[in-house]
């Protein structure tokens, strides 16, 4: 059975873009990458010759407008990811788009509304990475009561600095292109979705210690607006409480990971791309890794679920617009918190 050819043009190449996307899709047969659009007309011609794609276009506009192509692949910053959406919607495209979602939660939801007014197009947001590989086993680990009730968690996240004092304004910290986006905040928060679903409340505290660099577009210093230190503490709706600890400010190699805390045990995760899972089952147990059997081990399939979603053979779980919504109220309250002293947010349902 010849497979229902699918074409896609391309949005913003992106390293993640780059990297996974377009030779993902290009793998799956009666899948044609038909065209690409850039930062620049150079920068999409690079990117072109280095894939095989056969247009190059000059304004992103056109690859949304354009009769060869059936979906798009929205791989720039989040400060396009609302309007490069909606457009594509609107003209009847399905939609792959980068994570994080949005600028914020408002553009977040008018994607999902957009999605609701055309459902006959496909919409996915590229999820969080660092926990598919363990997410199935950690789930059931969960659901059997391994480590007893789960009463809280623990995340720490330490990173050397994206953006040192007086250096070059990164995309992630400038809130013109990230908007309220903060280090891998609704990264880690996708993940606890999985396993224990919404927070119910936050507070939260954050700074910007690196306050000052240069920005490349214009050489000239400017202030930084997204935080490199935050703390959150949480409350998830089946009453887990919870911590979490971001800095971008590390000057030594250091570990970033997640602990969960039951009634009779732990489980502690490295949080890295296939990090170790550990678990203690009872009080005063060493923690003892946890051995993933073959084919049981979670996968990164967004590529091959896009198009068998188009294709009708699946459905979107990671991740649909719903969820995206999820986290971007999230990391909206966390913004409201700290910008207000650290007050008490509770996140609305729905």
């Amino acid at each position: 059975m010849v497979a229902e050819t699918v074409r896609i043009g391309i949005i913003g190449a992106g390293s993640n873009t780059r990297k996974m996307h377009i030779p993902k899709l290009q793998a799956i047969e009666g899948v044609q990458i038909t065209e690409v659009a850039n930062r620049s007309p150079a920068s999409a011609q690079k990117v072109a010759d280095e894939f095989q794609i056969p247009t190059v276009r000059n304004h992103w506009h056109d690859i949304i407008e354009s009769k060869d192509v059936d979906a798009v692949v929205i791989g720039t910053w989040p400060n396009l990811h609302r309007e490069a959406s909606c457009m594509a919607l609107q003209a009847g495209k399905h939609v792959m788009c980068e994570a994080r979602m949005a600028m914020d939660e408002a553009e977040a939801r008018t994607m999902l509304q957009a999605s609701y007014q055309h459902p006959e197009c496909v919409v996915q947001i590229v999820p969080s990475p660092f926990t598919l590989h363990v997410d199935p086993i950690l789930l059931r680990m969960l659901d059997n009561n391994e480590i007893g009730k789960p009463r809280l968690f623990r995340f720490e996240y330490q990173a050397p600095p994206l953006v040192p004092m007086g250096g070059t304004l990164h995309w992630r910290r400038n809130k013109i292109n990230s908007g309220s986006n903060i280090m891998v905040l609704g990264i880690i928060y996708e993940s606890l979705l999985r396993w224990f679903g919404s927070a119910e409340w936050v507070n939260a505290h954050a700074e910007v210690i690196n306050n000052r660099a240069v920005d490349p577009e214009t050489g000239q210093e400017v202030e930084v607006g997204v935080p490199d230190y935050l703390s959150v503490q949480m409350k998830m709706t089946h009453g887990i409480m919870g911590s979490l600890l971001l800095n971008e400010l590390g000057t030594q190699p250091s570990s970033s990971s997640i602990q969960i805390f039951g009634d009779r045990g732990m489980m502690h995760l490295d949080f890295e791309m296939e990090g170790k899972l550990s678990i203690a089952k009872n009080p005063g147990e060493a923690l003892q890794e946890v051995s993933i059997p073959a084919g049981q081990a979670g996968q990164w399939r967004v590529e091959e679920e896009f198009i068998n979603t188009i294709r009708g053979l699946e459905e979107i779980e990671y991740t649909t617009f719903t969820t995206g919504v999820e986290y971007m109220k999230f990391i909206q309250a966390v913004n409201d918190s700290f910008n207000n002293n650290g007050e008490r947010i509770t996140i609305p349902t729905g």
